[in-house]
């Protein structure tokens, strides 16, 4: 591996003009297909295989007019103080309002809140429920401006009138957190390298690989359905580990060329050790993101094949793209010329830097080092006991929007049950939907925590009906998940008939008990295959072994913390946290396929350095010391960077976005400084050489990949200069 990569970088180097004509063709072409080929992005999710889209798929075969799968709009209306809706002037405002309603664009029906029974007893509060015959993503904005004219035009009329339901969904912007990202880890590179050149580098591969993951990602977008999170998730990995990547391998560059190398031998070999690292860690986070796929759920795929196919390109750029840079760049890459920019190089100055006076104060006392981190993380992590997973919707939309207004408006006239009905489908013989659903209806309010069950409708062959049931509770709460379940337990009681539940409500419920399912067995995959991956890497049975425990460690004080502050609500004001609630279902599961990819990068790239420092000869203690020194300076500063541009993301106007972006950012903090930078360095020196042990049959059958070069180097070392090198012109 080393060798390949070591002539790849010489190669790349060499034809510069050619790799940096070719990378720009890509970007072009990638840029071409996302604007030719594009199709909006999806905001719904769905799960096949589950009793709530069957439903929904039969509905759509026997009762298409019921519009099951379309979106929905609850218009809210409440009379001023003193008045009620069946006042003569304010009834005619509402009778407009449907009206108009009924005549905008996309609407399949309107249920009348008079006619309906939706208007409370006091006559104060009332809604009018719109169904649309398409899904809440397809709703068009012709639809989406006659919805927010209905709704000016009662206001203008003298009633307080609010809009929720997911046919309110529109296209989230794009805030400026990616961009801060950007700016923190350009000061971060400016301090670490000391020069404007070297720190740019990274930035300029980072934005062209981005570039390139997401304008085929784009236009990918033409041929599936793509989720709005897949291409932001994508972009905030891609940026991460493509500025990362590009770092360590500038970094190890930088080294060689102070070792008096050549620039294009300086290359080979940074490509062929730091490359190398480079390509298992690439590995690592590729494997847990294409992992997501055996989940089974179409959604997860999308969201873990795109992010794995934009860090492999980032991969590819850091290989190939960045030592034709390199060429460009020459010497100059060094700085140090320019007032305020000269830095110590940390590897060959004479003063002992901070990363060895860690280590070695770490070695003085790894006992107390270890349990102090094992415990404080513990404690992190105790609020995900606690744990309640779900999907947004308007009961955690912040409280100034027009969906919160209606969420609490509903809630105060009806109850919340109101904001989340179910929808029960009665499948009978032909002829017997009505009194199968009469009987049906009659045991479902026998339940506990129902509020109402509505008249059944029936189709026209009679053999399907739907059953609307509210619920005390409301949406996300765990009474009205209880519900749900105990509803479908009546399937089969009544003779003849089978029921099933669906609607926004027990669709939620259904996926995030489909991917809290997933957890375990996706945890086994995605930590067996690195486990092995790691073996190869280290030949070592207890490294691998210790950076399992440590990921595991850093993923539930994560978890903690997500739970702490967007369930909890702690510190969720600092956070510009609006509202509180269950946790996006899908969030523990990507957060296990990412963070355990980028864990596994510092690991490599931290203890590959330990490694290469023992397999040299050194002592296991010191070499654990010197490894630590040499690549701590910019382990923390890819960690510096990798938490800027994660925590850029909170500042996203939608909340899953805000959640994925917090989450990664706390995790990157407890995996690469607590965990990474405290933890392992106090293991690694009481385990001693026995880290490096490997049963003597099992070092046979594995291959040799030679991740820290060793081999390279004997055989560079003992060839003649002139044997491996080619003199090139760069600048001085």
């Amino acid at each position: 591996m080393a060798s390949f990569l070591y002539r790849l970088g010489r190669s790349a180097f060499h034809r510069r003009r050619w790799v940096a004509a070719a990378w720009l063709a890509v970007l072009a072409a990638a840029l071409c297909g996302a604007a030719a080929l594009s199709e909006p992005t999806q905001d719904s999710f769905s799960i096949p295989g589950t009793q709530s889209q069957e439903a929904i798929d039969l509905l759509a075969e026997r009762f298409p007019q019921a519009s099951a799968g379309g979106a929905t709009a609850r218009v809210v209306f409440a009379a001023p103080d003193g008045k009620t809706l069946r006042d003569p002037v304010y009834r005619r405002v509402v009778d407009t309002a449907v009206a108009d309603l009924a005549r905008a664009p996309q609407v399949a029906s309107v249920d009348d809140p008079f006619s309906s029974g939706a208007v409370n007893e006091a006559g104060t509060i009332g809604f009018a429920q719109a169904t649309y015959r398409v899904p809440g993503d397809d709703v068009s904005e012709a639809a989406h401006a006659a919805l927010t004219g209905v709704a000016d035009r009662a206001r203008a009329g003298g009633l307080s009138v609010e809009v929720g339901g997911d046919a309110m969904a529109t296209a989230d912007e794009q805030g400026f957190g990616e961009v801060i990202g950007v700016v923190v880890a350009a000061v971060v590179l400016v301090i670490t390298f000391g020069s404007l050149i070297a720190a740019g580098l990274p930035l300029l591969t980072a934005i062209l690989g981005i570039a390139i993951g997401i304008g085929v990602i784009t236009a990918a977008s033409g041929f599936v359905d793509l989720s709005s999170e897949t291409p932001t998730l994508a972009l905030m990995l891609g940026l991460a580990v493509a500025i990362d990547y590009a770092l360590f391998i500038v970094s190890r560059y930088r080294d060689e060329l102070a070792a008096g190398r050549e620039p294009q031998e300086a290359v080979g070999r940074a490509v062929g050790t730091a490359g190398s690292a480079v390509v298992f860690a690439g590995l690592t986070v590729i494997i847990a993101l294409a992992a997501l796929s055996v989940v089974g759920i179409p959604f997860l795929t999308q969201m873990g094949l795109a992010a794995a196919f934009t860090v492999a390109v980032s991969v590819v750029i850091a290989l190939t793209l960045l030592p034709a840079l390199l060429g460009f760049a020459g010497r100059r890459i060094r700085g140090g010329r320019k007032a305020g920019l000269h830095t110590r190089d940390p590897q060959t100055g004479s003063r002992t830097t901070l990363g060895v006076r860690w280590a070695r104060w770490i070695a003085r006392r790894p006992v107390a080092v270890l349990l102090l981190g094992v415990v404080g993380l513990g404690v992190v992590a105790l609020p995900s006991l606690d744990m309640r997973l779900g999907l947004s919707d308007d009961s955690t939309a912040a409280k100034d929007t027009t969906q919160g207004k209606a969420y609490d408006l509903l809630s105060e006239g009806f109850g919340p049950g109101f904001n989340g009905p179910l929808i029960v489908v009665v499948d009978a013989g032909s002829g017997a939907a009505r009194q199968a659903a009469a009987q049906v209806a009659t045991r479902i309010r026998g339940i506990d925590d129902v509020g109402a069950v509505g008249e059944p409708a029936v189709n026209q062959a009679g053999d399907t009906a739907i059953l609307t049931v509210v619920p005390d509770s409301g949406p996300s709460t765990e009474a009205t998940k209880d519900l749900v379940r105990a509803i479908r337990q009546q399937d089969g009681v009544v003779p003849g008939a089978a029921i099933a539940v669906t609607g926004l409500t027990a669709i939620n419920i259904d996926i995030s008990a489909k991917l809290g399912d997933a957890l375990i067995p996706y945890l086994a995959v995605v930590v067996g295959l690195a486990f092995i991956l790691l073996m190869l890497v280290f030949r070592s049975l207890l490294v691998p072994l210790k950076a399992t425990a440590g990921f595991l460690l850093s993923v539930a004080a994560t978890f903690g913390a997500v739970v702490a502050v967007f369930q909890k609500g702690w510190f969720a004001g600092a956070l510009g946290v609006d509202q509180v609630g269950p946790i996006t279902s899908f969030l523990p599961i990507i957060l296990i396929g990412i963070v355990f990819g980028l864990a596994m990068d510092y690991q490599v790239f931290l203890v590959t350095r330990m490694r290469e420092e023992f397999v040299h000869g050194v002592a296991a203690r010191p070499a654990v010391i010197a490894g630590f020194g040499h690549g701590a300076r910019v382990v923390t500063a890819a960690a510096i960077i990798m938490i800027s541009v994660f925590s850029g993301f909170i500042l996203a106007p939608d909340a899953i976005i805000k959640s994925i972006g917090f989450a990664l950012g706390i995790a990157v903090l407890f995996d690469a400084l607590i965990v990474r930078m405290t933890i392992v360095p106090a293991a690694m020196t009481l385990l001693g050489a026995s880290a490096w042990w490997l049963p003597r049959w099992l070092d046979k059958l594995l291959p040799d990949v030679d991740v820290e070069g060793e081999k390279l180097r004997r055989r560079l070392d003992d060839a003649p200069e002139s044997a491996r090198s080619v003199p090139v012109r760069v600048p001085a």
